[in-house]
């Protein structure tokens, strides 16, 4: 405890009271907008209406006067601002269209734009560390523009790209208010791709041989939660059959959430769909769900449990509360893990409804409570009847008995968000920090508790989408087995930054750092080597977002170097190239993304910490942990050929041959703003190569910098050398 009387890692009253006070002007604010919005509609019917138009070729005097005074109320800068907000057709079309010509925003756009601002100012008072978010920061950048109507310009952009939706995802404490104000921005939201409803589908896939070794072949809280994990990174949930200790056979649906940084393809279960599940029930990844349980088989009137983590513990929720639903299955329980059930009553009055949130994890606001809701969401109730012997040992804690509800919300050790969110810690907490947590879903799942006979996995698919990255990451992929679980190869970069900071080096010390083979030689440039420090920020990817530095040098051909293959290379195609860069080092922030560096590539990876922003003219990047930081401000630059790469590195005693492709808009920069710096216990090997090679005195001599591209990376082709 504080000495203030605080939990480390809770928020003080000030700090909630301020946080009310902010999201209730917030709403306030968006209510403001919407009316704004629905006069502006009104109008513009009105100035359109036939008795309107009739009077004014009557009476043309009085009725264009009139016409006139709402046109300008309707256009004019000190109006309603821009285009209304309405279906138009003939001359009403014609003057939207020119109302956009102008670069004139509506009133009610730029009213939602100050609501978003006030939510914002709300998160980053209660998570201050949010602001390093990549989503947070892209969204912050676009509503603190200097105008507001560049900002409501840039904010409609974001909305639309697909992309910027990948790193706005994590973004869960603004998922209540980002489709409002979405919906402000958009002059016709009919036309705008990422507000429809989708098409749900699912289709029955094959689990992977290692992923069934995880799979639980006995029904428990646990197990079913464990199943989970395995398929959180697919968009796949699972359906399994029970023989329970009566001998009845039952039906568990498991769902997963929306894993941050993590691409669903061409699922409903993105971000677009998180968007919307929290405020309906016919969101396509509930119609996918229920595709799926109609292809599985599952009898009328079978009892059925619904187990769900995050959004897949919110749509198995909002499922049990759909009475045709309940009328065709008994749903027996219904139990979200990261998701609070807050005021959501099934239709079903039998069924148990069970939520389990850690009070750091920021998600569960997401399901759309506003901050004047009764529900207290730090509340511990149990099943009516039953006492919870454990709630005099939680002092943020209070029992509240209600009817076939049970809820818990505790005060886990992990405060990072989306670290907290991840399923995987839920898991480990319930195992050590709230264990009477499991024993009561245990308890309440007893009818589930007994062999599994049946397992079958479905991808749901949302077909009014392209896939993720189509046509560029639209290409075919194999599963390779790590010791982190299988990895779909080629790795598939989604939403990514990058900036390869270039220094000509002295080519017998760049030599001396490669390893003791005589066919890897540094490619010379006269008489220097080229030395590349490449960081990178992975928002969105196959394989998670993590952040990544890497430092390597320019080799020749393995079998035949030729004298100028650095020059020729750049007119050879990627896959043809017979120069590349050899990875001397490597740091993460993801163990997953170590794994796959290691294993697959063959590269000497270490995991660390580090926060970069790569997506303006300024750059900066920061690791404590290897006492490393770039900083500095890029010069004027020109477009350069994509940043395609040959990667080499080592396993065993042969070398590994990765190819990376990328899709972008790189600019070649000159280097002298940007500026490398140790700190006298920078870590190893890292620093001791970067300072031999003289890079943490020099400046580089050009940049590459790309803000936004795609990419993907090849499995490690392992050569005989």
């Amino acid at each position: 405890m504080r000495a203030d009387g605080h939990a480390p890692g809770r928020s003080t009253p000030d700090s909630q009271d301020a946080r009310g006070l902010l999201r209730r002007c917030a709403g306030d604010v968006v209510d403001v907008a919407e009316g704004i919005r629905a006069v502006s509609a009104r109008t513009s019917t009105a100035l359109f209406a036939p008795p309107l138009t009739a009077a004014a070729r009557r009476r043309p005097r009085t009725g264009l006067v009139a016409r006139w005074a709402l046109l300008r109320a309707v256009m004019h800068q000190r109006g309603l601002g821009g285009a209304a907000n309405t279906t138009r057709q003939g001359m009403g079309q014609v003057l939207g269209a020119a109302g956009a010509v102008l670069g004139r925003e509506s009133l009610a756009a730029l009213v939602a734009v100050t609501s978003l601002r006030l939510r914002i100012a709300a998160v980053l008072a209660e998570h201050p560390e949010f602001a390093r978010d990549p989503g947070m920061r892209r969204l912050a950048q676009a509503v603190t523009a200097d105008r507001d109507p560049a900002a409501v310009r840039s904010l409609r952009a974001l909305f639309r790209d697909r992309g910027a939706q990948r790193a706005l995802s994590g973004l869960a404490p603004l998922l209540a208010e980002l489709p409002a104000v979405r919906a402000l921005l958009d002059e016709d939201p009919k036309n705008d791709e990422t507000g429809r409803a989708g098409e749900g589908a699912a289709e029955a896939v094959e689990l992977a041989d290692q992923e069934r070794q995880f799979i639980a072949t006995e029904g428990s809280f646990l197990g079913f939660l464990r199943n989970i994990e395995a398929l959180s990174t697919g968009g796949r949930i699972l359906v399994q059959n029970v023989r329970g200790p009566d001998g009845v056979v039952r039906y568990v649906v498991q769902a997963p959430g929306l894993a941050p940084g993590h691409p669903r393809n061409d699922s409903p279960q993105d971000a677009a769909g998180a968007w919307r599940t929290p405020f309906t029930t016919d969101s396509p990844y509930i119609r996918s769900v229920l595709l799926a349980l109609a292809d599985y088989g599952i009898p009328r009137g079978a009892d059925l449990a619904l187990i769900g983590h995050g959004e897949g513990g919110l749509a198995m929720l909002n499922l049990a509360q759909d009475e045709e639903f309940c009328d065709t299955y008994r749903v027996t329980h219904v139990v979200s893990v990261g998701c609070p059930v807050g005021d959501r009553r099934p239709a079903d009055p039998r069924t148990w409804a069970a939520g389990i949130t850690n009070q750091h994890d920021i998600m569960p606001v997401q399901d759309g409570r506003d901050a004047s809701s009764a529900y207290d969401p730090h509340a511990k109730s149990v099943p009516a009847g039953q006492s919870d012997p454990h709630a005099q040992h939680d002092p943020h804690a209070r029992s509240a008995p209600r009817p076939n509800r049970y809820e818990v919300a505790y005060a886990g050790p992990t405060h990072e968000f989306p670290l907290c969110h991840m399923l995987r810690e839920y898991i480990e907490h319930l195992r050590t920090v709230v264990p009477e947590a499991r024993e009561a879903v245990d308890e309440a799942l007893t009818p589930y508790r007994g062999p599994i006979v049946r397992t079958r996995a479905y991808r749901l698919k949302d077909r009014a989408h392209p896939p993720e990255g189509h046509p560029f990451l639209t290409l075919p992929t194999g599963s390779v087995p790590t010791t982190a679980g299988p990895v779909d190869v080629p790795v598939r970069y989604y939403d990514s930054s990058a900036a390869h900071l270039c220094y000509p080096v002295a080519a017998d010390t760049a030599r001396a750092l490669l390893p003791d083979v005589p066919w890897l030689a540094p490619s010379r440039l006269g008489r220097r080597a080229l030395a590349v420090l490449s960081l990178h920020e992975h928002r969105c990817s196959t394989i998670g977002p993590y952040a990544e530095i890497a430092l390597s040098v320019l080799v020749d051909d393995l079998w035949q170097p030729r004298p100028y293959d650095i020059a020729a290379d750049l007119l050879r195609r990627p896959d043809l190239r017979r120069t590349g860069r050899y990875v001397l080092s490597l740091a993460v922030t993801s163990e997953e993304a170590r794994v796959v560096a290691r294993e697959i590539w063959g590269q000497p990876a270490q995991r660390t910490t580090a926060e970069a922003d790569l997506t303006g003219r300024k750059i900066g990047v920061r690791s404590r942990d290897l006492g490393l930081t770039v900083e500095g401000r890029i010069g004027p630059g020109v477009r350069c050929p994509q940043a395609d790469r040959v990667r080499y590195g080592r396993r065993g005693e042969s070398t590994v041959r990765t190819l990376v492709r990328t899709h972008g808009r790189p600019r070649l920069h000159p280097g002298t703003g940007v500026r490398l710096r140790l700190d006298t216990a920078a870590a190893e090997p890292l620093a001791g190569q970067l300072r031999r090679l003289g890079l943490d005195t020099a400046r580089p001599l050009f940049v590459v910098a790309c803000p936004q591209f795609l990419a993907h990376r090849s499995a490690g082709a392992v050569l005989p050398r």
